[in-house]
């Protein structure tokens, strides 16, 4: 007798291959429980796809019915009515006025990816409306985050009438204030939480305003700003704006921009979002984009691009001009039309982000020996708070992450001035929401600004008020984060055995794909496989190989593991058998594809804990 899914009990899987304790002290725990396995077959027979594919869609929540859609994302079904979203008519019908009229726009923009992608997209928008838009992104070190008062005065004086903000301005009541009685309007792009005190302005659009009831909180600013193109173009053409000569511009075109700022953000990858980057890295792949073939040479991109490229080599690139030099470089690149001028842009991007990871590797020792002390013996304390004169601003957010994923808990760098003013950024982890503590913080006086996402939070603060706000965030923070860090857990989708790890097998998951944050990598379990060999490679990776029991070998790689406890954990077993879990990728080095094992995790098969520190 066939049980339908629904009735089965809902229980927690026994952990995976036995391991209770992993060598890094993770519980291993298979993702699917018996409703998702029981989901899983049926999406197996329905549409008859391979075993483990079914079950890493089943382990995503995809229903049966959704399995086609979810493998084969579209914009076109998955586009909402852009006037879902409160304001966006208001905003359409504003930025279509300055069209029509010919006027002066100015965009300002935040110095991140984000800021840069959305930045390019709009202006290369109101250029092709025959406009000639001035931009701004603020210098992260004089000027901060957001529209400034002497910014905002100075696009006026240039003749701005319209000042349109993307990836910022939604807290930003007094310069936007400034602006309205220099006679500009305005329109806000942003998705940045926010509270109930708004700037008054033309048109504010932010699906996460209280009064939104869009769903659409989860988009990058870049895909909230190819949606209101979307209403724009509609408003533009009720009016007969296109002809001819001015044809609507093609806004999937610029798919290249969407994914890049929505995948280097760490936007959810579900919905719409995972259709836009899914199309966006097809459009990359065509090099028919001067600036972004010109950002993925200067990478050294082997092969084509794919989603974690986007974030781990393409986008710290643009980052590093906001970071540690000229913050507009991001924008410049991404609008260049001339191939030898894009080639001079990029080559100095890429020397930018060579500087800045030198910068960061020194404040990120100095902040994990910090972090160390804190937290003593005991590993007491939900969140680290770490500050120093010495660090650069431009890669506190960088360190922050480091101190995140060292740690397992929410931690903030903060960068001192020598007036005693510091600017800091957060990072957190899944279930605590880092950027409604810190609104809360400055509502209460502890900062004097921050603001941010569930996951990610800037804050400027004065220096004697560093130890009150680390006990502002043990006190708001403390539960959340324990229950959080209750179980270390690695969700598993699978078993295979080397043998079964082949490019073909990496290719199929990957139809799953595009991975990232809110649909995560397929991981899978190598049961008592032999490590033959290990060996440092790079920046702290370890270079692995993994035999199973009839012979067969798979190559391996643990990134930035050295020193930590998985490549200490490796290191001190070599040539003992392991239970190894991990993610597939092909390797196209030198143009020949080869499947690897990227390692997350080792455990000894059927021994107690014995966790390597």
């Amino acid at each position: 007798m066939n049980v339908p899914a629904i009735a089965l009990p809902i229980e927690s899987p026994p952990a995976f291959l036995g391991v209770s304790q992993s060598l890094t002290g993770k519980l291993w725990r298979d993702r699917l429980d018996a409703r998702g396995a029981a989901r899983a077959l049926a999406i197996a027979q329905r549409h008859d796809l391979p075993e483990l594919l079914a079950r890493v869609l089943a382990g995503r929540d995809v229903d049966i019915d959704a399995v086609p859609d979810f493998l084969d994302p579209t914009i076109r079904k998955l586009m909402p009515d852009p006037f879902t979203v409160t304001q966006m008519e208001a905003a359409a019908r504003r930025i279509a006025d300055a069209a029509t009229r010919g006027e002066k726009v100015a965009i300002f923009g935040d110095y991140d990816v984000d800021g840069a992608t959305s930045a390019a997209l709009l202006a290369w928008h109101l250029r092709h409306c025959g406009l000639d838009p001035l931009i701004h992104i603020p210098d992260r070190l004089f000027e901060g985050y957001g529209p400034n008062t002497d910014a905002v005065r100075m696009l006026a004086g240039k003749g701005a009438t319209l000042l349109i903000t993307v990836d910022c301005g939604t807290t930003s009541i007094e310069p936007l204030a400034e602006a309205k009685r220099l006679g500009m309007s305005v329109v806000v792009i942003d998705h940045h939480q926010c509270g109930t005190d708004l700037p008054e302005v033309d048109a504010l659009v932010n699906p996460n305003r209280p009064d939104d009831l869009s769903g659409l909180g989860y988009l990058a600013a870049v895909g909230l700003t190819l949606v209101t193109l979307v209403a724009v173009n509609r408003e533009l053409r009720k009016r007969s704006f296109w002809t001819s000569e001015m044809p609507e511009p093609d806004l999937l075109s610029m798919l290249h921009h969407v994914a890049l700022g929505t995948v280097a953000d760490v936007a959810p990858l579900i919905g719409l979002n995972r259709a836009l980057v899914a199309k966006g890295l097809i459009a990359m792949r065509r090099r028919d984009h001067v600036g972004h073939t010109a950002l993925m040479d200067v990478s050294r991109l082997n092969g084509p691009p794919e989603a974690w490229h986007l974030g781990f080599l393409l986008g710290p690139r643009i980052n590093a001009g906001g970071r540690i030099g000229r913050a507009d470089l991001g924008v410049r690149l991404l609008l260049e039309g001339d191939v030898s001028e894009a080639a001079r842009i990029a080559a100095e991007l890429d020397r930018l982000n060579t500087e800045r990871r030198q910068i960061e590797q020194d404040a990120e020792a100095q902040a994990e020996a910090e972090a160390l002390a804190s937290l003593g013996l005991e590993d007491k304390g939900s969140v680290i708070v770490t500050a120093s004169e010495g660090w650069h601003p431009g890669v506190v957010g960088l360190v922050a992450a480091r101190l995140k994923e060292k740690f397992a808990r929410p931690a903030f760098a903060v960068a001192l001035e020598p007036g005693g003013i510091g600017t800091g950024s957060g990072r957190s982890i899944p279930g605590v929401d880092l950027g409604k503590a810190v609104r809360q913080a400055v509502t209460d006086g502890v900062l004097i600004k921050g603001g941010g996402h569930a996951m990610a939070a800037g804050v400027t603060l004065r220096k004697e008020k560093l130890a009150e706000f680390r006990a502002y965030l043990e006190s708001a923070l403390a539960h959340d984060v324990a229950q959080a860090r209750h179980v270390n857990e690695l969700l598993i989708d699978g078993a295979i055995s080397a043998r079964g790890v082949t490019a073909e097998l990496a290719k199929t998951l990957d139809r799953a794909g595009p991975f990232g944050s809110g649909n995560p990598e397929p991981v899978l379990a190598l049961p008592s496989h032999q490590l033959i060999y290990a060996d440092e490679v790079g920046q702290a990776h370890l270079r692995l190989r993994f035999k199973s029991g009839d012979g067969a070998i798979v190559n391996a790689m643990a990134f930035r593991s050295v020193g930590q406890k998985l490549g200490n954990a490796l290191t001190q077993n070599r040539g003992q058998p392991l239970h190894v879990a991990g993610s597939l990728a092909i390797d196209r080095f030198q143009g020949t594809e080869r499947v690897q094992l990227r390692v997350l995790d080792v455990a000894l098969p059927d021994q107690g804990p014995s966790v390597i520190r």
